[in-house]
């Protein structure tokens, strides 16, 4: 696995050549500064020790300005070039990270707290941003800064040249040996953010369960727990923090002292001249700012590291590989699906499916059931894409589906979930997922299919009217039917529907029905189904049982055969509703 540190680095093409810009003008901002100091020292001197007046250091005085404006104006470029390299690293690991997570597909989702992959894609890439932007350039200018400032100040004062090598390296060797153990700490601290935002996320979702439940009292003791905890370590951060911060001013300070000391003794004795004597000690500070600067910039470096550990482990997933061979050949249309012998296991070596056979028939209509855990899920996300069989094969048309584009495979197929997600945009957007060319007529008809188009027209703006994320101001009934206009607007040949009228009242279960019937007209159609009633019509039911296929038949031949899906409808029948 590659740490974060090295991985860091190796983003650093990403900012292009304003990440080099930013260090080229924070160098020549530090040309400026010992030019600066030099006119001031032959200013000081000219009327101090030549007794000019101010008016004959005209001159020296208008060119300080400029050089003071030209500093002022070169600052800003480099943070400004700083940023923009920063902006240009952090928008390509977010399209990064959600190609990968794309490419990871649900299976990965499902195991993963929604909160902890918001709070990467937003807070673990924001913090980035002060490495690229603040530590990077740093580096950079601790190394060219002192250095020329050295270049100068040798030829005239080699004793305090001496002391400044010296006592430099000592800022950066102290910053590193505290910088450790607040690395550890806030790689910690990152872990326990992210656990805390996932829960905070979960929280929100659940509120209105936590409600009926009464136990929203209760929950919010466990943030508040959660909340001290968390503000306990951060301040243990906060003091090796506050301790980095205070051997670099220490250190910086004394060595400072010593330089201005030896320079003072020398003048006194009339061994240095006041203009240079001047000159080396209003550079002092100078060469030791860049080391200070970098010490305290050094903790966006941890900061950065902490960040990675959630980016790195989706990075470094391995997505399901599906082997496509370019033949150039299409899918042939009807579409015929096969398994054959095909068996999946989970990470942890679980058995998931095993020994599935079956034909699913151009045009045919055919139901999966079975209870909770019996493997509907996993054999979808098999059809889908989202993972791929440990043993034997499903073929298209006789072709392997690993040999196939995923992506011209998932063109061909209609997919409603049980609970379909709705994106915060206007109604004819979120129908146009299906299909972002399509014009405003065929959206429209689209819906009038779908049966939603009298609910649509009642909202304020009709097909423009903003939805909130996740359909908030829509009902179940009418989230479920723009989800099938979007189904009718892609016009697939392979329907796969995943308990599409659940969760609805009596009204608008029956709307959703009806738009199924029609939408399946001509179409191969897979139902997974957990109530029994919206199957018993399909020609062909297929009962799953730990993993296999247990039954195959219709309605009333699986009554007859006395077996598990007999015992799941007298189940159905005792519950109440």
């Amino acid at each position: 696995m590659i740490e974060g540190k090295f991985w860091l680095k190796r983003q650093r093409g990403l900012a292009g050549n304003a990440l080099v810009l930013a260090t080229v003008l924070g160098t020549l901002s530090g040309w400026l500064i010992i030019i600066q100091a030099w006119m001031l020292s032959l200013v000081v001197s000219g009327v101090i020790i030549e007794g000019e007046s101010l008016q004959q250091q005209w001159s020296l005085l208008v060119g300080m300005l400029a050089v003071f404006v030209g500093r002022a104006a070169l600052i800003w470029a480099s943070e400004q070039s700083a940023f923009v390299a920063a902006s240009r690293v952090k928008q390509n690991l977010r399209q990064t990270l959600q190609d990968q997570i794309r490419r990871l597909g649900p299976a990965y989702l499902a195991n993963r707290s929604s909160g902890e992959l918001v709070n990467t894609l937003t807070d673990g890439i924001e913090a980035l941003e002060a490495y690229y932007a603040r530590y990077l350039p740093a580096i950079s200018l601790m190394a060219l800064v002192p250095f020329s400032i050295l270049v100068f100040i040798f030829p005239i004062d080699w004793l305090s040249a001496l002391v400044m090598a010296l006592t430099a390296p000592l800022i950066p060797l102290f910053m590193i040996l505290i910088g450790r153990g607040a690395e550890r700490r806030n790689q910690r601290q990152w872990q326990k953010l992210a656990r805390m935002s996932g829960h905070f996320l979960d929280t929100i979702q659940g509120l209105t369960s936590l409600k009926l439940f009464n136990a929203s009292r209760q929950e919010s003791r466990v943030i508040a727990r959660i909340s001290d905890e968390y503000r306990h370590s951060t301040l243990s951060v906060l003091r090796i923090a506050f301790l980095s911060s205070f051997a670099l001013e220490f250190f910086s300070t004394i060595s400072i002292a010593i330089v201005a000391v030896l320079v003072g003794f020398r003048l006194y004795w009339g061994e240095l001249d006041l203009l240079y004597g001047f000159f080396v000690l209003l550079l002092a500070p100078e060469f030791y700012l860049p080391l200070r600067n970098m010490g305290q910039h050094y903790h966006a470096r941890m900061e950065a590291i902490g960040a990675t550990d959630g980016i790195l482990d989706i990075l470094q997933t391995t997505p399901q590989k599906h082997h496509k061979q370019s033949t150039g050949k299409q899918l042939d249309k009807p579409l015929e699906l096969r398994f054959e012998n095909v068996a999946y296991r989970y990470a942890d070596a679980r058995q998931a499916l095993q020994n599935i056979d079956f034909t699913l028939h151009a045009g045919e209509h055919t139901a999966l059931v079975g209870p909770s855990g019996a493997g509907k899920t996993t054999l979808l996300n098999l059809i889908l894409g989202f993972s791929r069989p440990t043993r034997g094969q499903i073929s298209i048309n006789q072709q392997p589906l690993e040999h196939i584009d995923l992506d011209a495979w998932r063109r061909q197929i209609i997919w409603l979930p049980q609970k379909p997600h709705l994106f915060h945009g206007t109604v004819a957007d979120n129908i146009r997922l299906a299909d972002p060319s399509a014009e405003m007529a065929r959206v429209e008809k689209a819906a009038v299919q779908a049966g939603a188009e009298r609910f649509i027209e009642r909202l304020p703006q009709g097909y423009q009217t903003l939805i909130g994320e996740g359909g908030r101001t829509l009902s179940g009934g009418e989230t479920k039917r723009i989800a099938l206009a979007r189904a009718f607007l892609k016009d697939a040949p392979l329907v796969i529907l995943d308990e599409a009228t659940a969760s609805l009242d009596l009204q608008s279960e029956q709307q959703i029905q009806a738009a199924i019937e029609r939408l399946s007209v001509g179409r191969t159609l897979l139902i997974v189904a957990h109530r029994l009633k919206t199957v018993q019509s399909i020609p062909r039911i297929l009962v799953m049982h730990e993993g296999q296929i247990a039954e195959s038949g219709d309605h009333h031949s699986l009554l007859e055969q006395q077996g598990i899906y007999q015992t799941m409808v007298m189940a159905a029948q005792g519950e109440p509703g």
